[in-house]
């Protein structure tokens, strides 16, 4: 989506990645001219791990079970958790050297690389692995589809999440996920019956939902779309998603009715005022802000009455006069 545009229903591929954090270490005061960065690094993750109780455990797990790729699968996350990513994907490389059987250890080390920006080796590696060592579970083509979509590699991408829901095809994520790329492919039709399918299969998939709004606005049919948001979020917050899309694809005289419909709804909703203000720029046109609905017949005569028989409301009544102290 192209910065500016402000959508609600924030879209997402499901998958996951290691997560990491920083964390701050003791550095050697004053290294050696000839020390590496990583080299230093190395030596800083070594410091770490003394202090760190569950960190040295591991470090001891790994020394006294050479043969347990498992140990070094749990070594490498700690390292990826306490902020040395380097050092994770160093461990996970050696790991996948000396086990080159092990899923675990090949799934851990595609994890490695994809925090680090490194996809074209971890799709390299995971193709080579999954030709020799076929896997039963979806997830491990699942990466490799997720690995190509990140590349932009759309039609490749596809042919993986298809082997993926060849093995898993009760999984709701991998039908969300070969919606996504369906719908980075410009095929709305095609994707938003993958999204119903993840919905079908978990009806509380945000996810899913977010998606199903996109491809349906995105294959012209705002109604469809900003029917399915609601089930999850207000009016206007529908009507301001299926603009923000219509305003990603150049629609902005579809897009300023969407707009004007969420602005009814609610006049100060913060996305679609920006998306109005984006839109004027974008178009050229003044932004136009819904005036306040006349009211009925029927409206006039309930306000009058209450005015008769119960007096003013307290919306209703005159501001309180304030003075100078006496």
């Amino acid at each position: 989506m192209k910065p500016g545009i402000w959508i609600v229903a924030l879209t997402v591929v499901a998958g996951s990645s290691c997560v990491s954090r920083t964390q701050t270490v003791k550095v050697p005061s004053k290294p050696a001219a000839s020390e590496s960065a990583f080299a230093r690094q190395i030596h800083n993750a070594h410091s770490a791990g003394d202090g760190d109780y569950q960190l040295l455990q591991a470090r001891q797990k790994v020394a006294a079970e050479p043969a347990n790729p498992l140990a070094r699968v749990e070594l490498a996350k700690l390292y990826q958790n306490r902020g040395f990513p380097d050092v994770a994907l160093e461990i996970c490389r050696l790991a996948a050297a000396r086990f080159p059987e092990s899923g675990d250890v090949q799934l851990t080390l595609v994890r490695s690389l994809y925090a680090l920006h490194q996809p074209e080796e971890a799709i390299t590696g995971m193709e080579a692995f999954l030709q020799a060592h076929p896997q039963q579970s979806p997830e491990y083509y699942s990466w490799v589809g997720l690995l190509y979509d990140g590349t932009g590699r759309w039609t490749d991408g596809e042919s993986w999440h298809r082997k993926a829901m060849a093995i898993g095809p009760a999984a709701d994520y991998l039908h969300n996920n070969l919606g996504y790329n369906l719908l980075m492919q410009k095929k709305g039709a095609e994707a938003a019956a993958e999204f119903r399918e993840a919905l079908r299969l978990n009806p509380d998939s945000e996810v899913a939902r977010n998606n199903l709004g996109m491809a349906l606005a995105s294959d012209n049919q705002a109604a469809a779309a900003v029917t399915n948001w609601q089930i999850s979020t207000d009016p206007a917050t529908a009507y301001n998603n299926v603009a923000a899309v219509l305003i990603e694809q150049g629609n902005f005289a579809a897009a300023r009715q969407e707009l004007e419909k969420a602005l009814s709804y609610n006049k100060a909703h913060p996305a679609a005022l920006k998306n109005m203000e984006l839109l004027s720029r974008l178009d050229g046109k003044a932004a136009t802000l819904p005036s306040k609905p006349t009211a009925t017949l029927w409206e006039r005569w309930k306000t009058g009455f209450i005015r008769l028989w119960v007096g003013p409301l307290d919306s209703q009544a005159e501001p309180a006069k304030t003075g100078s102290p006496h």
